[in-house]
């Protein structure tokens, strides 16, 4: 086999262990959701394994469990390099190294400083051929959120936006507009299902009453934690998302100062209240990414409302804009919408993905690291 045909061998593969990847995206504490396939040498696969629900164990040991003795001589395609330090379980590069696998590829290098380039060394130390950089960027993609969290100390921030077919997110006064379709709407809860965590402002908290759970038959039990920034304490003790906080987390980020008494009573309903800085009376948002990153979450989804999406933007913390655009118009007369949003993406970010869901459009778009 020619290196040609071993490179499109190995991109094959490894298209297989992305997509298996993602089966547990959403599902894995503060690991990443890493996958492993092992190839004998007729190129069949012969042990697969995705990190388990809960983070352990890794992804490597089950693949090399699940094949045994036809593991020694065979490929093992990782989605993330092996890690190398003694935690929980033993480093995976060295479980590889036993099983006697002659050959493993990888896509994405994991920035941790634990790992950093010393699994690959085990690896080579053991006599394995070691191939990197195999679909690098699609395997980034699904680990943006781990990747981040360990390079940048703060999750990955997607900002959902949803707009009119005139440019418009909703309406003054009026409360939530159905701007999108049901097709739409299946894909946002998705999204939530696969994120660590939502987060609304307390403007769209107060004007919506949104309840922010998954709600797609089957995935009712993969709903995030529900973030609201709210420095004053604002949110009545009757809204659905406090209502719903013993069944589903939620935290309110507010000030030390904010009143002690609805501090205690949201707090006696189930809520978690964090204490934050606060820059000319709204949320510091750097050092609270900051504290939800030390805290375990590596996906942000926010879902709300123009005056969080503006300062997410304009402080750089936007690292994807899920954006959907439907048939009709809201018309300029109280519209809402996100300043600057076109020039925010035409400066800062890439189109990634183009779509439809049902009757409107969607787009995706990437800052490049």
């Amino acid at each position: 086999m020619n290196s040609s045909e071993q490179n499109s061998l190995d991109r094959r593969y490894m298209a297989a262990a992305i997509r298996l990847s993602r089966s547990h995206q959403g599902l894995t504490g503060t690991n990443p959701s890493v996958a492993t396939l092992i190839v004998d040498n007729e190129g069949v696969i012969v042990g697969r394994g995705v990190t388990a629900i809960g983070g352990r164990p890794h992804a490597e040991t089950q693949a090399l469990a699940e094949a045994g003795d036809r593991a020694r001589g065979a490929t093992a395609y990782v989605t993330l390099e092996p890690c190398a330090h003694h935690g929980k379980t033993p480093p995976c590069a060295d479980a590889l190294v036993t099983a006697g696998v002659s050959r493993v590829v990888s896509a994405a290098n994991d920035p941790d400083d634990r790992v950093a380039g010393k699994g690959y060394a085990i690896l080579r130390n053991g006599g394995i051929e070691v191939v990197t950089g195999v679909l690098a960027a699609e395997s980034a993609d699904y680990l943006a959120g781990y990747l981040i969290r360990s390079s940048k100390k703060r999750p990955e921030v997607t900002l959902k936006l949803a707009l009119s077919a005139d440019g418009y997110i909703g309406r003054h006064g009026t409360g939530q507009i159905a701007i999108t379709g049901p097709v739409a709407r299946a894909q946002v809860h998705l999204m939530r299902a696969e994120s660590d965590a939502i987060l609304v402002g307390i403007g769209t908290a107060l004007a919506d009453d949104p309840v922010l759970t998954c709600r797609l038959p089957g995935l009712e039990n993969r709903s995030p934690v529900r973030i609201v920034l709210d420095s004053q304490l604002r949110l009545p003790l009757d809204s659905k998302l406090v209502q719903s906080a013993g069944s589903v987390p939620v935290w309110i980020a507010a000030s030390a100062q904010a009143d002690a008494a609805k501090r205690q009573a949201l707090v006696a309903a189930g809520c978690r209240i964090l204490a934050t800085e606060t820059d000319c009376g709204a949320t510091a948002l750097p050092e609270l990414l900051d504290d939800l990153a030390a805290q375990g979450i590596a996906t942000l989804m926010v879902e709300g409302g123009a005056s969080v999406a503006s300062a997410l933007l304009q402080d750089g913390l936007v690292d994807r804009i899920a954006l959907f655009r439907g048939p009709l118009s809201i018309g300029s007369e109280g519209g809402l919408a996100v300043p600057e949003l076109s020039s925010h993406i035409a400066r800062d970010f890439t189109l990634s993905r183009d779509d439809r869901f049902g009757d409107d459009q969607y787009s995706e778009y990437i800052r490049p690291v």
